[in-house]
């Protein structure tokens, strides 16, 4: 195993720490070169800490609204320019007093110089860090002045990238003009990646003190950190070393006392340790020992039980130190089992559980990280937990979130992958300076987020050797200039599989380490189906192959693979004017960031594929949620009907920085797209997979749970008026933890004499009389289909302090779609098939009473989109 791991979330700040309270304002910085075309931006204003400059122009009116429209362009300027933040504020007696203060700067972006009351304070050049520094005797008691300079990545790194004989490969340039194509700064500066454009979100290169500020103050010791391993962990008993980090001022003796309480408050042990404190910081071991300890488990799998730990370091003085933290129990491996034909798993392993990870890759909430409060992300991984995912990967070209994503996290169970932030192209790993500077960030955050038990595996970096070794950013580097290829690529090998490898031994509780995604962890091959993690870009990508090859990819664990479509309509009120909404219009383009605006002819193709060509722009949209729900369907039953060669499918991507097109089942207003409904019953603890490719349809049950299920099968073969021509039914004994295939049928012994364009085979998974799961397979392309013009009937019931709607169809209803004119509302269910003369009951919960929900229902199906 890799190790047993007990982590912990922070609960409370010391006593003595506390966010700075101030009056914050900014500006343009005095003789940058944008001030002649910017003069409004000269002048002092308001400002928000934590936030950006954007949203601080923003607030002042200085610029438009940055996702409404198409503004991208005339907004690249504040990404060319230097700006200057100011605070003033005063300090209570209580804080002057003590021996020791700290202001501690927990997000700057980027390039930043800071002072306090005229002197110079820090340096600052990563805005993953949490910078500190002291202040104790240069703080007063009123009027305390905080400057703080923050200077242009662009304007800053670009003279030395230009002057490089050959460049290292960057992401994506800037169409903008405001940085050269062949001299991207990006992989240069510590900085969410994503601010620099990507193909799913604008391009705004921000700046500003985008986390809190707070002062800490402490005389005699304080506790900087605690950690807790486990020695042994399983039902039966917990072996743990719970590690106090104090910082003393002198040399003195003191006690550690150590409290843990169960999930329910209650005392479940105490343990004290006399400690020979030097002066300085030092960790003070204390062993603890639980019976019968309630362990934490991925969702599905049992409870999400925490700890709280109480640490007290005590001298005899009233100056005793005190830290409260939370924490779950359990272990985790990253199982790498060779097989017979030279492959090699990868499967994570709790408590001794092989998991099949189910569910997406998660990019920043919003291009501007300030404004992503907890509600939000509780918002959108209570989703990801409702659509029965167990797993999300933390994507590298983005910041690392907030303890609130974690300790949500921890609370609903779900598994965390965290890439290291590094989200393509290459780095200069060669560069000491950088290096050192990526591992002291590598520190602040595994130190960080170690508690969590959510977190399971801190990967290197997101596709930077595969770029490498598969794209063409090696070879092109070696042709070019093969001794400074070499340097590169050695700098990239020191980073990713020294470096951050070290500092997760050392650091992370035994949480695996990856060097990459997609990689074999710098094996030769970086993409393989056969070890490693997959990602899998040939369908979307180019070459943009149909959604029936995803059945013909079979990897270990496919870690990135998706499907585009746009938000749900209402999402685009505000962003994209009514006159603006056709495919191609500037505004619609401004916001599809897929091959340069042109990814709409992309999206088209995969919706005419299969569906034929949308009458509007709304049925654009529609469809485009259609196919990529269907799609991503085929796919994710199919890499869990290869459960135990295949063990994870995270598809990408969760959610959106903006309302825009992209990948996400979430879209950036927090609606869930059809995908996301779809992904509630592939992602099932029980589910049925039938799955068609050349003719044959391959039917496999999945059973999640560590419990057998005792169920049936059953395959109906009907008309799409609702004629019933074949019935078949069978018992079967799902084992734990497993994929059963049971059947597979050719189309003629499905089909015999029927009309594939008028007949579809309904296939389910049943316990007694209830329908567990159920899909419907298609012998022929929706466009090619003879589809009847459904009539929907419904029915408005009360359920609970819910409506709920019943609908029926006596004909086939593909890809039903139930929205409200006018307002929001949540439902349970929706994007789903009606089989004919069979109900489909939908919980609705709104701001509305049932008489204007019935007023206001709109359904749309496919036949209505494509004009049949």
């Amino acid at each position: 195993m890799s190790g047993l791991v007990l982590l912990l979330a922070l609960h409370a700040l010391p006593t003595a720490a506390a966010p700075l309270q101030a009056q914050w304002s900014f500006r343009l910085l005095p003789g940058n070169a944008q001030v002649k075309a910017h003069p409004e931006a000269a002048d002092w204003r308001a400002a928000s800490v934590p936030g950006s400059v954007h949203t601080d122009l923003l607030a002042a009116k200085l610029i438009p609204d940055p996702y409404a429209g198409a503004p991208e362009a005339a907004l690249q300027w504040i990404g060319l320019a230097d700006w200057e933040y100011q605070a003033r504020f005063d300090v209570d007696a209580a804080t002057l007093a003590r021996a020791h203060a700290e202001l501690v700067f927990e997000g700057l972006d980027t390039f930043a110089d800071v002072s306090l009351n005229g002197r110079p304070l820090l340096r600052a050049d990563n805005s993953h860090r949490t910078w500190r520094a002291p202040v104790a005797g240069q703080l007063r008691a009123r009027g305390n002045e905080l400057r703080v300079v923050i200077r242009s990545p662009i304007t800053t790194l670009l003279p030395g990238v230009q002057a490089m004989p050959h460049k290292i490969a960057g992401n994506y340039p800037s169409p903008y003009g405001d940085e050269p194509r062949d001299a991207m700064v990006g992989n240069f500066v510590r900085k969410p990646g994503y601010h620099f454009g990507w193909d799913w979100g604008p391009r705004y290169v921000t700046a500003g003190i985008w986390r809190p500020v707070r002062l800490e103050s402490w005389n005699v010791q304080r506790i900087t950190d605690v950690a807790v391993q486990a020695t042994a962990l399983d039902a039966q008993r917990a072996a743990l070393q719970v590690q106090v980090e104090v910082e003393a001022a002198a040399a003195r003796q003191a006690t550690v006392q150590v409290e843990m309480l169960d999930p329910e408050g209650r005392v479940a042990a105490t343990a004290t340790q006399p400690a020979a404190l030097r002066a300085g910081v030092q960790v003070v071991s204390v062993p603890v020992a639980l019976a019968k300890p309630r362990r934490w488990w991925p969702v599905g799998q049992g409870e999400q039980a925490r700890y709280t730990v109480r640490a007290r370091v005590d001298g005899g003085t009233p100056d005793a130190a005190e830290r409260s933290i939370r924490t779950g129990l359990r272990t985790v491996e990253l199982r790498r089992e060779e097989d017979a034909k030279g492959g090699q798993g990868f499967t994570f392993v709790i408590n001794g559980v092989p998991i099949f990870a189910k569910g997406a890759n998660v990019i920043p909430f919003d291009m501007f990280p300030a404004r992503v409060d907890p509600a939000r992300i509780r918002r959108e991984l209570t989703a990801a937990r409702d659509a029965n995912m167990n797993m999300l990967r933390n994507w590298g070209g983005g910041y690392y979130e907030d303890d609130a994503f974690f300790n949500i996290a921890d609370e609903l169970g779900l598994l965390v992958w965290q890439d290291f932030m590094f989200g393509g192209g290459m780095q200069p790993g060669y560069d000491p300076a950088f290096r050192a500077n990526v591992v002291a960030e590598a520190r602040d955050n595994v130190r960080r987020l170690r508690r969590h038990p959510s977190v399971v595996l801190w990967c290197g970096n997101n596709e930077e050797e595969t770029a490498w070794k598969d794209w063409g950013h090696g070879k092109d580097l070696k042709a070019a200039d093969p001794v400074f290829a070499a340097k590169v690529w050695q700098g990239y090998v020191d980073l990713f599989g020294n470096d951050l490898r070290q500092v997760v031994g050392e650091e992370g509780l035994g949480v695996p380490y990856w060097s990459s995604s997609p990689s074999n962890d710098l094996d030769t091959v970086a993409n393989d189906s056969t070890r490693g993690d997959k990602h899998y870009w040939q369908v979307w990508g180019n070459p943009a192959l149909p959604v029936q090859a995803y059945l013909r990819e079979t990897p270990r664990f496919m870690s990135e693979y998706g499907l585009q479509a746009w938000p749900v309509l209402r999402t685009l009120d505000g962003i994209i004017p009514e006159s603006e909404r056709q495919v191609d219009s500037t505004t619609v383009r401004a916001h599809q960031k897929f091959m340069a605006g042109e990814g709409n002819q992309r999206l088209l193709q995969y919706i005419e594929r299969e569906f034929g060509t949308p009458r509007d722009f709304a049925d654009f949209v529609y469809l485009s949620q259609v196919m990529q729900a269907e799609g991503i369907e085929l796919a994710a039953l199919h890499h869990r009907a290869s459960r135990p060669y295949t063990m994870g499918s995270l598809y990408w991507q969760l959610n959106d920085v903006w309302p825009g097109a992209s990948w996400s089942s979430i879209d950036h207003a927090g609606r869930w797209k059809a995908l996301h409904f779809h992904a509630k019953r592939f992602f099932a603890d029980h589910a049925v997979a039938a799955l068609r490719d050349e003719g044959v349809t391959r039917v496999s049950l999945l059973n999640d749970l560590q419990q057998p299920l005792k169920a049936q099968w059953r395959v109906r073969v009907m008309d799409v008026e609702g004629r019933q021509i074949s019935k078949q039914q069978h018992a079967v004994v799902v084992p734990a933890l497993s994929a059963l295939e049971v059947g597979r049928f050719a189309d003629a012994q499905l089909l015999g004499n029927a009309d594939p364009a008028r007949t579809v085979a309904v296939v389910e998974l049943l316990k007694g009389t209830k329908v567990l799961s159920r899909q419907v397979v298609y012998f022929a392309a929706a466009k090619d289909m003879r589809l009847p013009k459904a009539k929907i009937e419904t029915r408005w019931l009360q359920d609970g302090d819910d409506s709920a709607l019943e609908l029926r169809s006596a004909q086939l209803a593909r890809g039903v779609w139930v929205a409200f004119e006018g307002f929001d509302a949540t439902l349970d269910d929706n994007a789903f098939d009606l089989v004919p003369g069979e109900a489909v009951r939908v919980r609705v919960s709104a701001d509305a009473d049932m008489h204007a929900l019935k007023d206001a229902l709109q359904l749309r199906s496919v036949v209505d989109a494509v004009g049949r």
